[in-house]
């Protein structure tokens, strides 16, 4: 009792001392016009969660790049959108988001099945390292807030991979809560990952990024996106994935409230 009323005190006094200037606050929010979709009450908590995330992680710039205030809070708004019902201990165990000023190179080495190592140099807009950094394209991240001209959001995707990361390599189970059932959560995704992957290899031309077909972990980063910035095309398009979600994030986009909790 006492512990948990000090630890109440002093996240307190680190919002009062840390509180994100409001003419700053008021232009990232602009920057982000997909947070439209959610409540007041909703966007105050973020708010908070925002500067307690700019307080734990260093978001610094590549290659000397300048990261500005806004350009930090930019990114931490969107970072803490998937863990505003979950705490920031779900983003443990690592300390960095890394801005380039553009795409940057990861220079990869891969094994094939047949033990040669390859080296991959395709450019990316963002990675997310198992125990390690996000890495972020900041033109990227900037052009994800605006969801319904670019259709896809960097930093809720890269920031869902960390979730995913959690049990060990990204795989699209991430550690569910212990009132979810995991044999419900694979059935849900499994069917929808199967039914998408043939969509596309059909050539459909998919309302959700066919990006989302390449790898089962891409498809929970890519459904993550779609979830929180055009939550009516998810609950359309996959039911079941929505409401597995809804159960894992806690949460019912655009709906101004939170689903029950454990």
């Amino acid at each position: 009792m006492i512990f948990s009323a000090l630890r109440r005190w002093r996240r307190q006094r680190l919002l009062e001392r840390l509180a994100i200037p409001d003419a700053l606050w008021a232009e990232a929010l602009s920057a982000l016009p997909f947070l439209s979709l959610y409540g007041s009450a909703e966007i105050a908590r973020l708010r908070e969660l925002a500067t307690l995330f700019l307080h734990e992680k260093s978001i610094v710039g590549a290659h000397a790049f300048e990261v500005t205030p806004l350009m930090r809070t930019v990114i931490a708004v969107q970072a803490c959108l998937p863990i505003l019902n979950l705490g920031l201990e779900w983003y443990r165990g690592w300390e960095n988001v890394v801005v380039y000023p553009g795409e940057f190179l990861p220079r990869h080495h891969y094994e094939d099945e047949a033990g040669v190592v390859h080296e991959s140099d395709d450019p990316m807009a963002g990675e997310a390292m198992h125990g390690g950094p996000v890495a972020l394209s900041w033109p990227d991240a900037l052009a994800g807030g605006d969801w319904h001209a670019t259709g896809m959001n960097l930093v809720i995707h890269e920031f869902a991979h960390k979730l995913d990361m959690l049990r060990g390599e990204a795989d699209g189970l991430p550690p569910l809560h212990a009132t979810m059932s995991v044999r419900a959560w694979s059935e849900a995704l499994g069917a929808a990952y199967e039914d998408f992957c043939a969509r596309v290899d059909a050539g459909e031309d998919t309302a959700i990024d066919p990006y989302a077909a390449e790898h089962a972990s891409e498809f929970f980063a890519v459904l993550a996106e779609v979830f929180f910035a055009e939550p009516g095309l998810l609950r359309e398009e996959y039911p079941a994935v929505y409401e597995q979600f809804g159960l894992f994030f806690r949460i019912e986009p655009g709906a101004g409230r939170e689903t029950p909790s454990a």
